[in-house]
């Protein structure tokens, strides 16, 4: 299974000629990720591992993203991954001889959006609707609703988000608060 997805299904997951999101998240599925409805994926993603892949419904993998999946990966739905962000299962203890390979899981929840350039570690969760900025380099968890940045990635403010105008609860709401 390996051989074939390291001569034929990974190169063809990263095809820059092939750019038909269907055919690779076909591909991706047929050899073993659990891929909702509505994901979206965009040339040039890289996967090593798609057995250890799952991703939620309607979420958007945009160019050179890399899972570099030595563990699981968890999308949740609604979730963007931005242009050439990195997600990290595994690394090196290098506080011993060996430099030892570690495996740790990466999680992002629903709603949460990755953004272009920014790195993941080993071990992280990104939670429900947060939000991580470009270039960002995140080494630990991050609580949902908030926005990180930086390197290492900090706090910056919370993710308030407006009323949907099109939701029936949300014209509801705005009418109600205009009384």
């Amino acid at each position: 299974m390996l051989a074939l997805w390291h001569f034929f299904g990974s190169p063809l997951v990263r095809s820059n000629w092939i750019p038909i999101s269907a055919i690779k998240v076909g591909t991706l599925r047929l050899f073993g990720a659990r891929i909702g409805k509505g994901v979206y994926i965009k040339p040039g993603i890289k996967v090593k591992f798609p057995w250890y892949l799952s991703i939620g419904d309607h979420c958007w993998l945009g160019e050179d993203v890399w899972i570099d999946n030595l563990a699981s990966v968890t999308v949740g739905s609604h979730v963007c991954l931005s242009q050439g962000a990195y997600l990290c299962t595994g690394n090196h203890d290098w506080n011993t001889p060996n430099m030892k390979l570690f495996r740790r899981p990466v999680t992002l929840e629903d709603g949460s959006w990755i953004g272009a350039k920014a790195i993941l570690c080993p071990g992280v969760a990104v939670g429900r609707e947060a939000i991580v900025t470009a270039g960002s380099v995140v080494t630990r968890d991050i609580p949902g609703h908030q926005i990180w940045a930086g390197n290492p990635a900090r706090f910056l403010r919370y993710r308030v988000q407006k009323p949907d105008p099109r939701s029936v609860s949300s014209r509801q709401e705005m009418a109600d608060a205009a009384r």
